[in-house]
């Protein structure tokens, strides 16, 4: 049977294939970069989302990082020398509206790291994601890789979990460690674009206490019907006033969804159906291609946004998002399911 993360990885690859292509204007970073000598000096440790403790001589430096681990990074002024991808690195949504210049690409496919690059570049810290349920880090979840690059260097990550907002928390206390300042301008402006995008979010929902909304991720096979438990920026909306729908019958040792086929595309009815952005819109065209979509009452209204599903990692990107969902909450109708 398919792992969580393999069957993740594929519904995320075939996203990718429909994905438009999205623009690339780099903002600048704030506080210490990996690379600048401006970490603290003195032994470092660190416990990651796995519970393992991490203890080195010095701060590390030189940091290979997983593409979503990258984008936190980054959005705290710590840079990486290098940089794996589970897809290109073009269509990687959290690394879009970055610079990467200077940081090698060491891997654009699920689980498949150039491990002699990655040696190349001496780091002395790889940065990945801990996935709980696999007990595994982002593309090493079949064990070789781990294995493999933790002879490299030592690996860590931040547990994957019940929210995004606490994921960025311990992004954040994890580049504090590496020598961020957090008290920089641009973080906290960063900060406080979220906060009130929450806020925001939160008004609107509280406006509409009725609605129903349907987290989806269409493709080929059938439509994919998101368990909010288990998508940590659904858990947020949810805490947020969000009516999302919880699917009965998630697919077995797969929890993360449950998996209608076309045919039954219309098993739950909702005020407002959000699609997986990772191929949006090209997953939607494929979903209105096929004659059962339309027996969804919002999607025969046109009530339909983009759920950024499992990629965001930043305040910025959050706060874009929110406003996002927060325009298509405002503009829906509460009552339109009975």
């Amino acid at each position: 049977m398919p792992t969580v993360r393999t069957r993740l990885a594929a519904l995320a690859a075939a996203s990718t294939l429909l994905m438009a292509a999205c623009g690339d204007d780099a903002p600048s970073g704030a506080g210490a970069s990996a690379d600048d000598g401006s970490a603290p000096a003195g032994e470092w440790t660190y416990t990651d989302g796995s519970g393992a403790t991490t203890t080195l001589d010095e701060t590390p430096t030189r940091i290979v990082a997983h593409a979503s681990a990258a984008a936190a990074l980054m959005s705290f002024g710590i840079e990486p020398v290098g940089i794996y991808a589970d897809t290109p690195v073009a269509d990687d949504l959290a690394l879009q509206d970055l610079d990467l210049s200077g940081i090698e690409v060491v891997g654009e496919e699920w689980s498949v790291i150039n491990v002699e690059a990655v040696a190349a570049l001496d780091p002395d810290l790889i940065v990945s994601e801990w996935w709980p349920m696999e007990e595994a880090y982002s593309g090493m979840e079949e064990g070789t890789n781990h294995e493999t690059l933790s002879e490299i260097a030592p690996v860590v990550g931040v547990a994957q979990g019940p929210s995004i907002v606490q994921m960025i928390e311990d992004y954040a206390e994890l580049a504090t460690s590496l020598g961020a300042d957090l008290d920089g301008p641009e973080v906290a402006a960063a900060r406080e674009r979220f906060d009130a995008a929450v806020a925001g979010f939160e008004e609107a929902t509280a406006a509409k206490p009725a609605l129903s909304v349907l987290a989806v991720s269409p493709s080929e096979e059938g439509l994919y019907v998101a368990v909010p438990e288990y998508a940590a920026e659904l858990s947020d909306f949810v805490d947020w006033g969000l009516g999302l729908i919880v699917p009965e019958r998630p697919d077995p040792g797969f929890e993360y969804w449950e998996t209608l086929s076309w045919e039954n595309a219309d098993t739950y009815q909702a005020d407002l159906i959000i699609v997986d952005q990772r191929g949006y819109p090209a997953n939607l065209e494929l979903a209105q291609d096929q004659p059962t979509w339309s027996s969804l009452t919002a999607a025969e209204a046109g009530a339909v946004a983009v759920w950024p599903a499992y990629w965001v990692r930043t305040y910025d990107d959050y706060a874009g998002a929110l406003a996002e969902l927060t325009a298509a909450i405002d503009a829906a109708d509460e009552n339109l399911v009975p």
